[in-house]
C-alpha cells in the first residue's frame, strides 16, 4: 500500500509499505482522512527518534476493511474514527487513572504506524462507530477535539471565567469553542497570525489582538491557554494571569523550550499552572460534541491533499498556513 514515512529527522516521502493485517482484537481501517499535527513536526525533528521509522497519523478516520478474529464490535463497512492512544495498562500510572501518562505511553502515527496511509491498524477499543449524519472525511478532528476536551477536564473552569487564548490555529479556535460553551464569561483570543486571528473573530469572541497589551484587562485573565507551544507566548501568558487564576500549558512546545517563573507571585497570588498531554477518556466524549456540531468542519478544515503531497502539506503546516490540513488517502 500507498504512505507517507518519516525515515529519519528532517526526511519525509511517499512510498510503497507492506499492506497490514489485523491482529485478534484489532481492525484493519481504510484511511478516508488522516489530520496533520503539530506532533508530527516534532517527529520529523527526530524528537521521537526512537520510533523511527514510522508511518505518521495520529488523527484519522475511515472505514472497517477487515476484522480480527475475535471482534464481534465492529464489522467491514462500518465507518469509525480512531482514537490513537496505546496504553500499557499494567504501569503506576495506568493503575492509577492517568493513562495518558503511562510509562510505556505508545500511540497510532506516533511509535507505531499510522493513517497516513491508505490502510491503518487500531484495536478495536479505540474505534468509535460514526453516526450516519456525519462525513467520515470531517471525522479526522474528532481526535484534536478530544485533546481540547482533555484541556477542559484539567482546568475544571468555573462559571464566567475570564479566558484569554494564545494562539488561533485549529487548537486555540476548539478551545475557544470550548469555551463558549462552558461558561466563559469572555473569551479573547491573541495571534500573530492575521488570516487565523479573523477566524477566531468569525466565530465569535469578546476581544482579539496580536499583542495582548490592546485588549483591556488590566487585572489579567481567570484563565489563560497557551495553544502555541512558542516560547514568548508562553511567558507572557504566565504573567497575564490574575489572581487565584490558572495557566493551561496545552500547545506542544520544542524540548528545550523555558519559560521563568516568579515563585514568590505564584505563591502570593495563588496561581496555578498546569498541563494537558493528549486524551484521557475524552475521546468518545468529543465525539459526541463533534456529532452535535461543535464545531464546524467547513471553518476548522481548510485543506484537504492527496496523500502523494504529504510533503508538501507537513511543509504547508510548518508555514503556518491555513488551519487543519488533512490528507485524503482515497483521492
Amino acid at each position: 500500500m500507498k504512505a507517507a514515512l518519516i525515515e529519519e529527522p528532517g526526511k519525509v516521502l511517499v512510498t510503497t509499505v507492506p499492506d497490514p493485517a489485523p491482529g485478534p482484537r484489532d481492525v484493519v481501517v481504510k484511511v478516508s482522512a488522516c489530520g496533520l499535527c503539530g506532533t508530527d513536526l516534532h517527529i520529523l525533528q527526530g524528537e521521537f527518534a526512537p520510533t523511527l521509522p514510522v508511518v505518521p497519523g495520529h488523527e484519522f478516520a475511515g472505514v472497517v476493511a477487515a476484522v480480527g478474529r475475535d471482534v464481534t464490535e465492529l464489522r467491514e463497512g462500518d465507518r469509525v474514527a480512531v482514537d490513537p492512544s496505546l496504553y500499557c495498562h499494567e504501569c503506576r500510572y495506568c493503575r492509577e487513572g492517568h493513562a495518558n501518562l503511562c510509562e510505556r505511553w505508545a500511540a497510532i502515527g506516533v511509535s507505531v504506524a499510522g493513517g497516513a496511509a491508505e490502510y491503518a491498524v487500531a484495536p478495536v477499543a479505540n474505534c468509535v462507530r460514526l453516526p450516519d449524519h456525519v462525513n467520515t472525511e470531517d471525522a479526522a478532528l474528532i481526535e484534536p477535539l478530544s485533546c481540547a476536551v482533555r484541556g477542559y477536564d484539567v482546568l475544571s473552569a468555573k462559571m464566567a471565567a475570564r479566558v484569554l487564548i494564545y494562539g488561533s490555529g485549529t487548537m486555540g479556535l476548539m478551545m475557544l469553542e470550548l469555551a463558549k460553551r462552558t461558561g466563559a464569561a469572555s473569551v479573547d483570543v491573541v495571534d500573530i497570525n492575521p488570516d487565523r486571528l479573523a477566524t477566531a473573530v468569525s466565530l465569535g469572541v469578546s476581544g482579539s489582538a496580536a499583542d495582548p497589551d490592546e485588549l483591556d484587562r488590566p487585572r489579567g485573565w481567570d484563565v489563560v491557554i497557551d495553544a502555541t507551544g512558542n516560547a514568548k507566548a508562553i511567558q507572557d501568558g504566565i504573567n497575564r494571569v490574575a489572581r487565584a487564576g490558572t495557566f493551561l500549558q496545552f500547545g506542544v512546545s520544542d524540548h528545550a523550550t523555558t519559560a521563568v517563573i516568579e515563585p514568590y507571585r505564584i505563591y502570593n497570588e495563588e496561581i496555578t499552572i498546569t498541563g494537558s498531554m493528549a486524551v484521557l477518556h475524552s475521546y468518545e466524549r468529543a465525539a459526541d460534541l463533534f456529532a452535535a456540531g461543535v464545531i464546524d468542519p467547513k471553518v476548522f478544515i481548510s485543506d484537504r491533499m492527496p496523500l502523494d503531497d504529504y510533503p508538501k502539506a507537513l511543509d504547508r503546516f510548518a508555514a503556518g498556513r491555513g488551519r487543519k490540513i488533512v490528507v485524503l488517502p482515497g483521492a
